[in-house]
Order: C-alpha cells, then structure tokens, then sequence
C-alpha cells in the first residue's frame, strides 16, 4: 500500500490566551509534495527511512499495537519525505500516514481524527490534521475537550500559489522544545480579537471572492499579529535570522509569512508568476550570501491518498506503456 500525503502550511494561530475559554485556534493550507510511504505485510519489522522518521514510525506502529493488536511485521519505506522540523508539518503527516496505513491492511474502520488523538497529535493545532484529511485551506475552533474541531475548510485556488523559501539555518522547535512555549504561552486578547476580525471579515471574504491582493494583506497582518503573540520566544513578530527573507518577500508577494516556527517563510504568487519570481529570488539570496532552498508551494485541494499495491505497479506500467 501506498500512502501520499500533503505537506501543511502554518498560517498562524489565534488565541493563546483563550479569552473565550478555548486556546489556539489555527488556520492553514495544504500544499503538494507530502510524503509518499509504502507499508506492506512483511515477515518481521523492517523500517527504510532516516533515523529520525524511524522513530516516528516505531512509535506509530508501537502505539497501533497497543490500541489495536495490530503487531510488527511490516515493511515501511519511505519514498519522499517532509524535512523535518522546518514548517511544514511533518510529524503530523508522517505519524497519520503510518497510522491509517497499519489500520487500512488490518481492515480498521478509524476517522482520521481518532487516530490523530491515540497518536498524539492535535494538542495546539488541529491544522495538520484537517490538511491530511481534507485538503485546502483550514480553520479550526481551537483546544477545548478534545481534538480541535474543524470551523472552515475552503478550496484554495489552484492558480494562486506560494514561494517557499527555506533559509540554511537552525530548525524550528521540536515537540519538546516547544512544549514548555505552548503551555505556558498567555498572547493578549485584544491580538486575538483583532486576528479573529481579520479572518472573519478580511480574509475569509477574499478567499471567496477570490482576491488574491486582499487576502495577501490581511495574511500579512494576521501574521504580524500573530507574531505578537510569540516575539518573546523568537527574538521578534519573525525570527530574527529570517527577517532579511522576510523583507524581500513583503516588496516581491501579495502576502507573506513564517509557518510555525521556521524557518521556512513564504510569500502569496499567482503561480504563472513563479519562474520569474524564483530567479530574482535566487539573486537575492546569491547577492546578499544566503543560503536557502526555493520552491513552488503548490495548493492540494484533497487530503492523503491510499492506494493499494498492484493498482499501483498496474498505473506504472500503464504510465510507461503511454511514454
């Protein structure tokens, strides 16, 4: 079986402080480019992937057992992957993608919301979750019971797009090191209601109206606000070490941001507009002695997929024959 996921921009969270009696509350979209995973029945426990996706996996698999009596012989490999801990969600879509595939080969019926609580997952943001389920662009109600529950989920339009850019330099927090940041976290109301305004009555209508100039500005703003929220803890509204980045992206976007806690940043395009806007990316970043990686962001409007084994080696060979 084979399992591709999407990869998860951060657009921000609302409301550490749970004014309303509930904290966070996230917005964010899903892009192509997840990971593609392969588990199938083997006759012991064999894993092909980098150490750290190894032990996100053992830990998945270890977990699944414990709940379902769902054992160890598998074969994992992972084909493409999410670098890890730079923005873009990995540990959510990895650890969902192991899950529902160990679930699929031993005929569980699970939503994907259960297993994202039996693994783990959801306890700041329920972005991730509703990116690997669904697609598009998410909003969820924030933490309160349980998983966070989903508010909003529109298509994202598929002529719009995003240029990532991915500056060399230290990861974003892990799960351990920002445990203590988010739970301890306050922000201040009044961010999250000007935030909360934003999305309501800026952002939301562009996206309807599909109005990629006003929905760059009140992402910007949303951004610079949620950025309010955690200056404390990265040196500013941006991290520090990418803010030069950020600058470019502001005079050469419709909107830009940081997703999570780096340090891939991002800028709102209209895709046609890509290859032009990565080479003169590209020469920023070479003129000023920058290292970074620079890519397309591409909108996913569907959540992960599962395909079986044969149907897929059938579409290889269909795929070849057609070449």
């Amino acid at each position: 079986m084979l399992i591709e996921t999407p990869k998860r921009l951060h657009l921000g969270l609302i409301d550490p402080s749970a004014s309303l009696g509930r904290r966070f509350g996230s917005l964010g979209v899903a892009l192509e480019g997840g990971y593609r995973i392969r588990i199938v029945p083997h006759d012991k426990l064999e894993i092909r992937a980098n150490e750290e996706d190894m032990r996100t996996i053992r830990f998945t698999i270890d977990r699944m057992n414990q709940e379902f009596l769902t054992g160890f012989n598998y074969l994992v490999e992972v084909e493409n992957a999410i670098p890890r801990h730079i923005g873009l969600g990995s540990t959510t879509q990895l650890t969902l993608a192991v899950g529902l595939g160990i679930a699929t080969l031993n005929g569980l019926k699970i939503s994907v919301e259960r297993l994202a609580s039996l693994l783990g997952r959801g306890k700041n943001s329920g972005a991730g979750i509703y990116a690997f389920k669904y697609g598009g662009f998410l909003v969820d109600g924030g933490v309160g019971k349980g998983i966070p529950p989903l508010i909003i989920r529109e298509e994202f339009p598929e002529e719009w797009g995003f240029l990532l850019v991915t500056p060399n330099v230290r990861r974003g927090l892990d799960e351990e090191e920002e445990r203590p940041i988010m739970e301890s976290v306050g922000g201040v109301s009044e961010i999250a209601e000007k935030i909360s305004h934003r999305v309501v009555l800026g952002l939301l209508p562009a996206l309807k109206e599909r109005d990629i100039s006003e929905f760059g500005k009140h992402l910007t703003q949303i951004q610079i606000l949620v950025g309010k929220h955690f200056e404390k803890y990265q040196g500013g509204e941006f991290r520090e070490d990418i803010k030069f980045v950020m600058e470019f992206l502001k005079e050469n976007t419709y909107g830009y941001g940081q997703s999570s806690w780096g340090p891939t940043v991002y800028g709102l395009i209209n895709r046609e507009d890509y290859t032009t806007l990565k080479t003169k990316t590209q020469d920023f970043l070479k003129a000023h002695g920058i290292e970074a990686q620079v890519e397309l962001g591409i909108p996913r409007n569907k959540g992960a997929t599962t395909v079986e084994e044969n149907t897929y080696i059938l579409r290889l060979i269909n795929k070849v024959a057609k070449s």
